[in-house]
């Protein structure tokens, strides 16, 4: 909780620069970043005053001379009237045509976030400026720094005439951005701690559904500055961003996702950015009890009520149910006992066939899975190797959605999952047999992912990284960093994956980037498809299944 607090309660400092001549050349900034050396040549200019938005006793060790420095605490958070803003502003000498250059420690969010307040309240974008690097790449040169406070300056002219309103977005439009990720993206800004559970908000562990987790720190090099814009798309691409979304940064109280608002916005110029300064504690905080996610594709499990309900005979008997339920177990424990609907397709057809979809697909349609509606693989074990084979030879194929029941036989009576040993009938509907389930065509749109056989011709937009999924590392060596992660090792002892914050511990301490073409393998393909899978439900973006 404290470190929420000071994530969200720290911001920044402003400062003013005077209007920099057109003629003085040494003056000129282009974009929104300025590096030390401009700073350094500009720093005895009357014009130029320096803002430091880092916190009290940071501003007070050391800092640029002739830098003003802010606390946030003073000014920002809560969130205050305008007019106190704007005696503020013009207590740090903001007036129309002066130029702003603000800088923190380096490689953090306390000058994103005082830029976007700034700008946010009418200051013109072009005289908005951050030291690139901040404090730490000042040093790095050479450069002086004082613990001598700044005098305060001449009271500015700066009047708020409106705000921005179209860069900030609030709880209504979110809530309703969370529900379509195809037309807006949610770009979180915390760590992996905060993200997938480890540090719960309020008690409430996890991130705002479909959250796409971005960290701060992320958009830095190793010396602090930015990132080139070049690598923030690539790497904003990566994980689904696209231009044309409305994009929604957002963290823990509003101060970090400062950092990929001014990437997004002022670096690659996206058009429609937007920061929630409320964020996951204004979502927490609402009376509704908002969801949170911790694994970041949920969807991909499914529970037993959720198919008693959709699988089930009522919906069937309205013809609604658009569910597919494939049992994986061999034909004797399928005739056992099986979820109502169930069509059997034993575990080996998959395997027999994972060079072969075209084939597998003539198999399924006659079978009954009819491939626009959402499969539900059922093992009766959780994940194991067939489930998870099936899982990935489904998706191969096109189906509309595949998902996994986590429930095991013998839980399925407990859950209120009825269970029969009559046989699933597949053919025409008729008088007699009105729930039968129809054979159909199979139409497979057979991708050329995630099922790979020579990662030579794939290109990630990362490097190659191979998970060797098995009890032990294939002895054929790989063209490119492998690190061994046991399916097993992410699995409880049900078949169900690890809570979420537990399996990112596992897959950080083994080595596995979340930038990389992820390649799971392994001699026994269903051992590489459970990890493809689990791979896939904490939302790594570019995973794929070697078949050796």
């Amino acid at each position: 909780m404290l470190k929420l607090v000071k994530c969200c309660l720290v911001v920044a400092v402003v400062g003013c620069l005077s209007v920099v001549r057109p003629a003085a050349a040494a003056e000129r900034a282009a974009g929104p970043l300025v590096d030390v050396d401009w700073l350094s040549k500009n720093l005895t200019n009357p014009n130029v005053v320096i803002l430091d938005a880092s916190l009290g006793q940071l501003y007070a060790a050391k800092h640029i001379p002739g830098a003003l420095g802010v606390d946030f605490l003073t000014y920002g958070f809560p969130e205050r009237p305008l007019s106190e803003m704007e005696r503020r502003y013009q207590s740090w000498g903001l007036s129309p045509g002066k130029k702003v250059v603000m800088y923190d420690q380096g490689g953090t969010f306390m000058a994103t976030r005082l830029f976007f307040a700034l700008y946010y309240h009418g200051y013109p974008a072009q005289d908005l400026f951050l030291l690139d690097g901040g404090l730490a790449k000042w040093q790095e040169r050479g450069l002086p720094v004082t613990a001598e406070a700044t005098p305060a300056p001449g009271s500015g002219s700066f009047k708020i005439q409106s705000v921005r309103e179209d860069v900030r977005v609030r709880l209504p439009e979110f809530l309703a951005a969370s529900g379509d990720p195809v037309n807006d993206a949610l770009v979180e800004a915390l760590e992996p701690d905060w993200h997938f559970g480890e540090v719960a908000f309020f008690g409430r562990p996890g991130h705002v559904p479909n959250g796409v987790m971005l960290p701060s720190p992320d958009f830095f090099n190793p010396d602090k500055t930015f990132k080139s814009a070049d690598e923030i798309r690539r790497m904003v691409t990566y994980v689904g961003i696209r231009p044309e979304q409305r994009i929604h940064t957002y963290c823990g109280g509003g101060v970090a996702a400062s950092v990929p608002f001014f990437a997004l916005k002022f670096l690659l110029d996206y058009p429609k950015v937007t920061l929630f300064q409320e964020s996951q504690m204004g979502w927490v905080s609402d009376e509704r009890e908002l969801p949170l996610w911790t694994y970041d594709a949920p969807f991909l499990i499914r529970e037993s009520s959720w198919v008693q309900s959709w699988g089930g005979q009522r919906l069937r008997m309205y013809g609604v149910s658009n569910v597919s339920i494939v049992d994986v177990r061999p034909a004797s424990a399928f005739d056992q006992g099986h979820v109502p609907y169930a069509l059997n397709v034993p575990g080996d057809v998959f395997r027999r066939h994972v060079a072969t979809p075209d084939e597998l697909a003539k198999v399924l349609g006659p079978a009954g899975v009819n491939p626009s509606h959402e499969a539900v693989v059922v093992s009766g074990a959780g994940l194991t190797k067939d489930s998870a084979l099936a899982f990935v030879m489904l998706e191969r194929l096109g189906q509309h959605k595949v998902s996994v029941l986590m429930a095991s036989s013998d839980a399925w009576a407990q859950h209120g999952l009825s269970v029969t040993k009559n046989a699933t009938v597949v053919g025409p509907r008729t008088a007699q047999q009105p729930l039968s389930i129809p054979p159909v065509t199979y139409a497979a749109t057979v991708r050329t992912d995630p099922v790979i056989t020579d990662p030579k011709r794939t290109q990630g937009a990362f490097p190659k990284v191979f998970v060797a999924s098995g009890d032990a590392v294939p002895p054929k060596a790989q063209d490119g960093k492998v690190v061994h992660v046991p399916y097993t090792s992410l699995l409880n002892a049900d078949g169900t994956p690890k809570p979420a914050k537990d399996i990112w511990n596992i897959l950080a301490k083994a080595g596995i980037s979340r930038y990389a073409e992820l390649i799971c393998y392994s001699e026994d393909p269903g051992e590489a498809a459970a990890n493809y899978f689990v791979l896939k439900l904490m939302g790594f973006p570019d995973v794929k299944m070697m078949v050796m």
